[in-house]
């Protein structure tokens, strides 16, 4: 891929997979194939296995519109050709004991990962994103506040990048990543 060297062996499905702003209008995501990206999350490990995550899955409207409506202008510019929005929600206390669950986070960004390698299997595409109001996704869809708003995703196949913003077109190839020197903290 453009901008990126292996240096060890890792699985293909990880080399391919990147985050891509630029979707096919015209083809829709079967609702089985949607199924699919939540039971292999559904999977994914998490601590005491409280299973955190929540989704809030928009592939349909009216709940489409207002999951877009929730998103930055910037965000909003390239997700509209995007056929399927989704929230990604976590349980901020262990269900099992009443507590404080730290790690809720750090287990559904690792069911989000789940999805997004399950995606590129699929031949789909995804982009998950910062970029929304969780406020107003809270209010839209009567999110309580046990739940921690963590991200918004992008989901479909992949479309023209000459749709996109031109100042979008650049940047549609797959960032360079830091070297594991970078990654490791120093210990001496």
């Amino acid at each position: 891929m453009e901008n990126r060297t292996f240096n060890h062996d890792i699985l293909n499905l990880i080399q391919t997979r990147w985050s891509p702003r630029a979707f096919d209008p015209e083809r829709p995501v079967a609702r089985e194939v949607l199924l699919s990206l939540l039971e292999a999350a559904r999977f994914a490990p998490s601590c005491s296995n409280e299973q955190p995550w929540r989704f809030l899955l928009a592939d349909r409207k009216p709940n489409y519109e207002k999951l877009f409506g929730v998103l930055t202008e910037r965000n909003q510019a390239w997700t509209k050709n995007a056929p399927v929005l989704m929230l990604i929600l976590a349980e901020k206390q262990f269900v099992k004991r009443g507590e404080e669950n730290h790690w809720h986070q750090f287990d559904t960004g690792t069911a989000w990962g789940y999805i997004s390698l399950e995606a590129e299997r699929r031949g789909l595409v995804t982009h998950c994103m910062a970029g929304f109001d969780a406020e107003s996704a809270r209010a839209v869809f009567d999110i309580p506040g046990n739940l921690s708003i963590i991200a918004a995703v992008a989901i479909g196949y992949y479309g023209d990048p000459a749709e996109l913003p031109e100042a979008l077109q650049a940047r549609e190839h797959p960032n360079v990543r830091k070297p594991i020197t970078e990654l490791l903290y120093p210990l001496d």
